[in-house]
């Protein structure tokens, strides 16, 4: 996913030049103007998409840290299906703007269709990022979606208004066909009708695109196949959270034979997994901070500094296995600490994370 962004923000610039050329060729002034609002309203929105993905790039499978970012709400696995759409719609606006009813008929429909599929698929988005169940930024990635509808809807209409002028001088010989060219031809809700005619030609693309080989249904999984977002249907690995034990909690990720998980646990709002070493550890740095605040303090920085980084580079089940059996030593001496310092030792271990 991140090598599409740097592609995509690489390419922005020529793409941005290319446009700024075409529009400078014949075009009026106010006119112009209005339209590199839309140029440059698009181009920030488009950063801002990117910044997002870039932020949340996390898939559904993967165990991430609550500071370093979050979970995407795109399938990386279907993000191509995605591109490919979003790419086509933009080429579909650019052609029309730049050409408009001068291209052949058949490459003007084909224009239309591209950019019709890129409104509800924007809709989807616009959507799909409404909601999280965490604390995401989703308004990174509502500025696109509403940035082409809006593009869309104004080309739209200029292309109808350029075919309002040439429909107004057409007589068809067949009464039919000359009654409903009249009849849309004075009509004030043209861009409604094109809509309607245009489903159709949208419905026959979709099938041929099924017939050489694209997945029915990965326009969807592109959606669903992610966390913690609207139209999400999977659940994430535990958090690793940089304010808790770095090594137990990477300890709990390991095999379930080997660390026996023993339930659910809540830290700093979040749903983890825990078992009885990250109890343990758990309760006797409550034990510390209650009665040695100074000394908690030095040994959590300490902790800080050197456990965080040293958590994250353990990415593996077999590490975490390897990091549990090596954290048992310590257990066995918070365990020893907390039955001579506690009167009810065990009550205080279950108290831990409790939902």
């Amino acid at each position: 996913m991140e090598i599409i962004t740097i592609i995509f923000l690489l390419s922005l610039p020529v793409l941005g030049c290319v446009i700024y050329k075409q529009a400078r060729k014949g075009v009026a002034t106010p006119v112009k103007t209005l339209e590199y609002v839309f140029i440059l309203g698009f181009t920030l929105s488009f950063l801002l998409f990117c910044c997002g993905l870039m932020i949340y790039a996390a898939d559904y499978y993967t165990a991430i840290d609550i500071v370093d970012g979050g979970y995407s709400p795109f399938a990386s696995k279907h993000l191509l299906s995605l591109i490919t759409f979003f790419v086509l719609a933009v080429f579909g606006l650019w052609k029309l703007w730049l050409k408009g009813r001068a291209m052949p008929p058949l490459w003007f429909v084909l224009m239309l269709v591209f950019v019709l599929t890129g409104i509800p698929i924007s809709i989807a988005v616009f959507v799909q990022i409404s909601h999280s169940t965490e604390s995401y930024d989703g308004w990174l990635f509502g500025f696109l979606p509403f940035a082409y509808i809006l593009t869309a809807v104004a080309v739209i209409c200029k292309c109808v208004v350029e075919e309002l002028a040439v429909a107004n001088d057409k007589v068809y010989r067949n009464k039919v066909l000359n009654y409903l060219n009249q009849k849309m031809a004075k009509t004030a809700h043209q861009p409604f009708y094109v809509l309607i005619l245009l489903i159709p030609v949208f419905v026959v693309i979709v099938a041929l695109l099924i017939l050489f080989g694209q997945e029915a249904d990965s326009m969807s999984k592109v959606f669903t196949e992610t966390t913690t977002w609207r139209f999400s249907t999977k659940t994430h690995p535990p958090f690793l959270d940089h304010q808790g034990h770095y090594l137990c909690t990477v300890a709990v990720c390991g095999d379930p034979k080997v660390v026996k998980p023993l339930r659910l646990g809540i830290r700093h709002g979040h749903e983890i997994i825990v078992n009885r070493q990250l109890l343990i550890a758990n309760a006797f740095e409550e034990l510390i901070q209650e009665n040695l605040p100074a000394a908690h303090r030095a040994i959590r920085a300490c902790y800080d500094k050197y456990g965080y980084p040293l958590s994250k580079k353990i990415t593996s089940q077999q590490g975490s296995n390897l990091v549990y059996r090596l954290m048992k030593p310590l257990e066995y001496f918070f365990l020893l600490c907390l039955y001579l310092c506690v009167t009810k030792p065990e009550e205080k271990i279950a108290g831990q994370y409790v939902l």
